[in-house]
């Protein structure tokens, strides 16, 4: 008896998403996918129609799994700082974990072949900036960053820092800790928002 539809989804999705850790996104194939999972081709079909739609099912996936990481960071009793390095840390620590993360999210798939994959990033990325707006107004309300403070713009580049940090990581072939990068990171931001 096969297994259940979602468990048997989620291994496509992460057997995709391992393969484009590995290969690619551009190399990632459904007969690849099917291979890893071992299972046939045709029962990848049944789950997914295209090899899109599991991109598309990863991402939500990935964003699902990433901001259940991150809610405590957004909601704790805890002070704005203590709160936004902690955001920082768990971020960087989750895309440690999913090396296909960078793979899919800096692929040309992404960017110039499928308007329904770049729309499905660019919504969690707004909602991501959206709440580290809001935090980063919780610290200049609480007096623990500068008053000052353009919360939106620093939170969009908040999360340029991070992806760019990524993509390094990314073509370096994830040689060094990106979780090791988290203290350096918060530092240097810490040193943008705090107030003085």
């Amino acid at each position: 008896m096969g297994k259940p539809h979602e468990q048997r989804k989620l291994e496509i999705i992460q057997s995709a998403l391992s393969l484009a850790a590995e290969f690619g996104v551009k190399k990632v194939t459904t007969q690849a996918i099917a291979d890893h999972v071992g299972i046939a081709q045709a029962t990848v079909f049944r789950h997914f129609k295209t090899k899109d739609a599991i991109f598309a099912e990863a991402i939500g996936w990935l964003a699902n799994k990433l901001f259940q990481v991150l809610a405590s960071s957004f909601s704790m009793d805890a002070t704005a700082d203590v709160r936004l390095n902690l955001l920082i840390t768990r971020q960087l620590r989750f895309i440690s974990q999913h090396k296909g993360v960078p793979r899919l999210l800096f692929s040309d798939r992404l960017h110039l072949e499928s308007p329904t994959l770049k729309k499905a990033v660019q919504e969690i990325m707004q909602r991501y900036i959206s709440k580290v707006t809001s935090l980063l107004e919780q610290g200049v309300q609480s007096g623990c960053f500068r008053a000052d403070l353009d919360t939106s713009k620093t939170a969009e580049y908040i999360a340029a820092l991070i992806q760019g940090l990524v993509m390094r990581w990314s073509i370096f072939d994830f040689d060094f800790d990106l979780e090791k990068q988290a203290d350096e990171l918060y530092a240097f931001i810490d040193m943008a928002v705090r107030k003085h």
